[in-house]
């Protein structure tokens, strides 16, 4: 069993180094004609503009969210269905999150935003009390692209930010990645029992991931840096193995609650990034970019279509962890 496993490996290892030039090219096709209007902002815009008094819209050909001027807060963030062949949507209107809200805890964003707007990426940046500031980035691609936020805060202390999944959209128990739990997979491989361990050979563990039942290609998954999700016990099922593999434990189904370091992020990644088998990202509290330097060289496990309703996480939401202690 473990032979056959072993060959079924290393015969889609060589499958992802014979994509890697393709692959990569055709992440681009993914950004055709992406671009974002701002606050009366498109094309090539990079300066400083009053803050609104009320959400303003960041509107893509293929993704769009909105912006509260108060606190930085993303509402409604969706992919727009536009066409596009490496679309994710099956051409349909996506929500995907009903709202990422940051606390400021009494600190106040009072500045003007600085926009920058360049191809396919807008940069919103706003300054504060107390040094409080928050970024945005966000890249507009039928495949999702790049979306982070970055909090700083003079005290170097954490912010907390709450994630809540929009309707129709839920987090699930991936059972592609927990039917291979602890197994070793990635192009530098030479044992799925052993590895040996590496930048490209990487236990398999478990994974959350955001689906919706309406789309095969859909797949997302929060990606954190210098970050820590907040258990929320009141939430399960509880996945807990012998193995110590507990991502899935204390997480409901339609919110999560991230306490994110001074200078660290908070993102997510889309479509086959969200289902690849790769070691933690570092430690990067000054100008985090989300990159991919490795496609090609790391598992793509996927994920089930339809997902069955005994991975998806429940009860969807609670007030546990809302009021835990921050993380230090």
């Amino acid at each position: 069993m473990r032979t056959a496993a072993v060959v079924a490996a290393a015969a889609l290892t060589a499958g992802f180094l014979s994509v890697t030039g393709p692959a990569e090219a055709a992440s681009s096709k993914g950004c055709v004609g992406g671009g974002f209007t701002v606050l009366g902002h498109t094309s090539e815009f990079d300066a400083t503009v009053p803050a609104p008094s009320g959400r303003f819209l960041v509107q893509g050909k293929y993704v769009r969210f909105e912006v509260d001027p108060v606190n930085f807060a993303i509402h409604n963030y969706a992919f727009t269905g536009a066409p596009n062949e490496l679309d994710i949507t099956g051409g349909r209107y996506t929500p995907v999150f009903a709202s990422k809200i940051p606390d400021h805890r009494g600190l106040v964003l009072n500045s003007g935003i600085a926009l920058e707007l360049k191809d396919e990426v807008a940069t919103l940046s706003r300054t504060g009390t107390g040094g409080l500031s928050m970024t945005i980035q966000a890249k507009d691609c039928a495949t999702g692209g790049l979306f982070q936020m970055e909090p700083e805060r003079g005290d170097g202390t954490r912010t907390r930010i709450v994630h809540r999944i929009a309707d129709g959209a839920f987090y699930f128990d991936n059972a592609n990645f927990r039917a291979r739990l602890g197994d070793f997979v990635g192009s530098a491989c030479t044992s799925v029992e052993t590895g040996p361990p590496s930048q490209f050979c990487v236990r398999v563990r478990t994974r959350v991931n955001i689906g919706n039942n309406l789309s095969s290609d859909f797949v997302v998954r929060d990606s954190a840096q210098v970050a820590d999700r907040v258990l929320q016990p009141a939430c399960g099922p509880d996945f807990t193995n012998n193995l110590g593999l507990t991502e899935t434990r204390d997480h409901c189904g339609g919110m999560s609650i991230w306490d994110v370091a001074s200078g660290g992020r908070m993102g997510m990644v889309t479509g086959e990034d969200a289902v690849e088998m790769a070691n933690s990202p570092t430690d990067c509290v000054q100008d985090c970019q989300a990159q991919n330097q490795v496609r090609g060289r790391l598992a793509v496990l996927g994920f089930p279509f339809p997902v069955a309703a005994g991975s998806n996480l429940t009860p969807r939401t609670s007030t546990d962890g809302l009021n835990a202690p921050l993380t230090p």
